[in-house]
């Protein structure tokens, strides 16, 4: 969706949501990072992209659609070749009675894209517009079942004598069966949803197994003999050494499907029965999400912000490898990125790039460590620093120290809650007083998986079942109703949208959980994306006297609780009543 900068400010106009100083502010805006107005008022969050697209499509005349990519028949969608479908986002999705040629597009004022198309499909056509999401949705149609089409390339490899094979150039040329093979994979991936692909060599086969919403799944196992086609093809793309076998190599390439561009992170490993290869995938195009939609609510939200909202000091992430904690840094980057604040970064590695922001990768063999590159980025006047990690003393003595001078610090923990972080610190030698002086707040993390909102189903709990739930989350009489005001604080915070109360005269009386056998939206699994559920701690002035004091982290988290924390075990708890996700993911996810 593209609209001048003229015609947004109409619509702002016309919509009567915003004022005329509102409406300067924004341009100014605009003019100063030198971006879209339109781009600015989503941002901003003035409208939401949708309320944008229906108040254009009241001022152009050209009707807006949502489009449901499971009712475009194949043969209306096969009458505009894919290429020009997915240069001038075009979907066409209907052919009425009357013969006339329903056509949704991103950019309907695009006269020489409309043009070019009716010269391929003929001028009885009727425009709508439709947003870019979801006609990049509808493009996935063209591939039909990746599946399907994957089995038919490797159908052609089958013939396995069980002897490795030798790889010639022709093997892994741009339009070989190896090559198509890596390309529905990737595609294949994508469309799942898969975070990360895994190609694994057994004594038989070639393992892919895909993970996706954090649970790694086999999706195919291909002929042991086209291993080193395979291998060799990833390694050209990523530009890594074909002949090196022996030692591992890490390497990055990008990829278009469907118009949104992906950066694939791979790394090799030699195993015992071959090479092992991983591919992170990482959506290049994607925003960055609310803090909300991340799964933020409550004390957590109130910490984040105020610890957002502070000139200086240490603002720490904690959780295990996945759990979320670069994800978080990205909204919270972003959140605070504007054309006064310098912002620096030093990660390993960049995952997501955010416009405006100044990010450094280490490079341990050039000398670049999170230590290195810290202190390099105190010399840049900046506002808010990012370290990717803490991982040793000397980076965390250099982040107390930029804290002290004033800085703002983001940084990432590996402990398993938000309390644990503070003695941590304490064994890196980091004295007592500087910590209380420096952190600002500590959130810990984990993700659980969201229920399908298609298929999710609800339940009275039987009392065996309740028995458990109080067992499983310590809930007692006394216990219960600090919860019922929790649920009922998340329902007012828009946690679950407009599902009832699963708390109600005091008992448990709703509960959800996951399809077994799913629905095509979450594709038979009863789950579809990611949610966060939190700790955060407040360094607090009592918090403070217990660093101070060297006090434990269960006496850290016990002042913290009496402060009003909320242990990740109970803000799971509430998403699960809310019908956000299931108990059985929550105890899965924080079982220690």
């Amino acid at each position: 969706m593209r609209i001048s900068d003229v015609t947004v400010e109409k619509l702002l106009e016309r919509g009567g949501k915003t004022s005329p100083e509102q409406i300067a502010e924004l341009k100014e805006a605009a003019a100063r990072s030198r971006r879209p107005l339109q781009e600015i008022v989503i941002q901003k969050e003035v409208l939401a992209e949708k309320e944008l697209a229906t108040l254009f499509s009241d001022y152009s005349g050209i009707p807006f659609i949502e489009l449901d990519p499971k009712e475009i028949p194949s043969d209306v969608l096969a009458k505009i070749p894919e290429r020009t479908a997915t240069q001038y986002l075009a979907i066409l999705f209907k052919i009425d009675e009357a013969g006339v040629m329903h056509l949704a597009m991103d950019d309907p004022d695009d006269v020489q894209a409309v043009d070019f198309i009716e010269k391929q499909i003929g001028e009885n056509t009727k425009l709508y517009f439709a947003l870019r999401d979801n006609i990049v949705s509808c493009l996935g149609n063209y591939h039909g079942d990746v599946g399907e089409q994957l089995n038919e390339v490797i159908d052609v490899q089958r013939e396995d004598d069980g002897s490795e094979q030798v790889v010639s150039e022709s093997d892994i040329a741009e339009d070989s069966p190896v090559a198509q093979t890596v390309n529905l994979l990737l595609e294949y991936a994508i469309r799942s949803g898969a975070s990360d692909i895994h190609i694994e060599p057994r004594e038989e086969f070639v393992q892919i197994r895909y993970r996706v919403d954090g649970v790694l799944k086999e999706v195919n196992r291909l002929p042991r003999n086209v291993l080193g086609a395979l291998i060799s093809r990833i390694k050209i793309l990523s530009n890594l050494k074909i002949d090196e076998r022996r030692v591992p190599q890490d390497g990055r390439f990008k990829i278009k499907v469907s118009g949104r561009q992906y950066a694939l992170r791979v790394s090799t490993l030699p195993i015992s029965d071959g090479e092992k290869v991983v591919m992170r995938i990482l959506d290049e195009s994607d925003q960055a999400i609310s803090l909300e939609e991340l799964g933020y609510w409550g004390h957590a939200l109130e910490v984040i912000h105020e610890s957002m909202a502070e000139p200086n000091g240490i603002v720490l992430i904690t959780g295990p490898t996945g759990s979320g904690k670069s994800t978080s840094l990205f909204s919270v980057l972003t959140l605070l990125n504007k054309p006064d604040i310098n912002i620096s970064t030093v990660e390993d590695p960049v995952e997501y790039k955010i416009r405006g922001v100044n990010q450094t990768q280490t490079n341990p063999k050039a000398g670049m460590t999170f230590a290195n590159g810290l202190r390099a980025l105190l010399r840049q006047d900046p506002n808010v620093i990012m370290v990717g990690e803490i991982r040793d003393a000397e980076t965390a003595d250099l982040a107390v120290q930029a804290a002290l001078t004033g800085h703002l610090v983001f940084s990432t923990l590996h402990t398993n809650d938000a309390a644990t972080s503070l003695p941590r610190l304490l064994d890196m030698g980091i004295e007592p007083f500087l910590i209380a002086s420096t952190i600002r707040g500590v959130i810990a993390q984990r993700l659980v998986r969201r229920l399908c909102l298609t298929c999710r189903q609800n339940f009275a709990p039987n009392a065996e079942e309740l028995a458990e739930v109080a067992k499983t989350f310590t809930i007692t009489p006394e216990t219960i109703s600090s919860l019922t005001a929790l649920e009922q604080q998340a329902q007012q915070q828009g946690v679950g949208g407009d599902t009832p109360l699963g708390i109600q005269n005091g008992n448990i009386a709703v509960m959800w959980r996951a399809n077994p056998e799913g629905c095509d939206e979450c594709n038979h699994t009863g789950y579809k994306g990611r949610v966060g559920i939190f700790e955060a701690l407040d360094n607090s002035s009592s918090v403070q006297k217990l660093i101070i004091s060297r006090g434990t982290s269960e006496q850290i988290t016990a002042q913290g609780r009496q402060e009003g924390m909320i242990s990740m075990h109970i803000d799971g708890l509430v998403k699960a009543l809310r019908g956000v996700t299931s108990l059985e993911e929550i105890i899965r996810v924080t079982k220690e």
